[in-house]
């Protein structure tokens, strides 16, 4: 099969297309003959050379695919070869066949082209693990969302409003914010034109906001602490501005917050296993309904996925970057 592997450790152009055996499918696996992939920021870092796959993950970047299901493994109920799926991996995204564990597979939503589904798995299980299973975002909550014209941030714009939260986000445009409002976003700020602190307390009466989902970090953080109202909660997803920061415990103690955070792709199968239940009760109805759709930006052909990290690392894409790997 034609896949793309990262020859050495560096910027786009390390991505080569490459020949690979098929993957077969072990129990309780499929093997997704594959459509599109998503392309992540923990696919950049891992061609950086830092974030390396977990043990007995595939070296090819790409953790999230949509396809038909070509073959089945052992011990596998239903599901049928044929059907239409997406799904989170571990790895080998960027492939013509993708395995994955049956536990992280989930129909593709009917209301949307299949390779649109690519843009599903990694964001929306990134959004409701943090923003509503650990930040335990709640109708009528203010949310604070950083990097709103992003793939996650897009997401979560989206399925807060669903859930009749309040959403405030930050983007480094105008076009951007512009992008963010039309999502639904209550406020948007241009980081670059405002202090985002002193607008998110004048939007919110100084109240400030129940949930930060941060993908900052560094010196964000004492930053966010202002922005969060008594009993807030911090929630961190990566850290864009280094894992380091100096804060005062001061607002933690007297304003009661909690700080927390996670990574997704080493979990254990169990975890996924539940959230992709989770995401297919409460999620995909919103995804038929109309009210909430992956943002595609744009979409590459595997053969220009070096192009496609590029305009990756530029930061000008408004929602999801997938590689487009075979027709539907």
């Amino acid at each position: 099969m034609k896949a793309i592997e990262i020859s050495k450790f560096g910027g786009p152009d390390v991505l080569r297309l490459c020949q690979r055996p098929d993957p077969a499918p072990g129990p309780g696996e499929v093997l997704i003959k594959v459509v599109a992939a998503g392309i992540n920021r923990p696919d950049v870092i891992q061609r950086e050379g830092r974030y390396p796959p977990p043990p007995g993950a595939s070296d090819i970047p790409g953790l999230e695919i949509s396809g038909t299901i070509a073959a089945l493994g052992a011990a596998v109920k239903g599901w049928a070869i044929g059907d239409r799926v997406c799904a989170l991996v571990t790895g080998g995204g960027y492939a013509e066949y993708c395995a994955a564990p049956v536990e992280t597979l989930l129909p593709a939503p009917k209301s949307l082209p299949l390779a649109h589904a690519a843009g599903l798995p990694e964001t929306v299980f990134t959004v409701w693990s943090n923003v509503f299973e650990r930040g335990g975002l709640d109708h009528g909550e203010w949310l604070l969302v950083h990097g709103g014209s992003s793939g996650i941030g897009s997401t979560a714009i989206q399925l807060a409003k669903a859930f009749d939260a309040h959403v405030i986000t930050t983007a480094g445009s105008d076009e951007k914010c512009r992008f963010c409002r039309d999502l639904g976003a209550d406020a948007a700020i241009n980081y670059h034109d405002e202090d985002f602190v002193a607008a998110t307390l004048a939007i919110t009466h100084k109240r400030g906001v129940d949930v930060v989902l941060d993908m900052v970090g560094g010196d964000y953080l004492p930053r966010n602490l202002q922005c969060l109202a008594e009993n807030g909660r911090h929630v961190t997803i990566a850290f864009l501005k280094g894992p380091e920061t100096t804060l005062s415990l001061a607002p933690i103690m007297l304003k009661r917050l909690t700080l927390t955070g996670s990574t997704l792709r080493a979990r254990p199968l169990a975890f996924k296993a539940a959230l992709a239940q989770s995401v297919e009760e409460l999620v995909w109805p919103l995804i038929e309904a109309g009210r909430f759709r992956p943002m595609i930006d744009s979409i590459f052909p595997l053969e220009e996925a070096a192009l496609a990290h590029r305009l990756m690392d530029s930061s000008l894409h408004k929602g999801k970057i997938l590689l487009q790997i075979s027709d539907e």
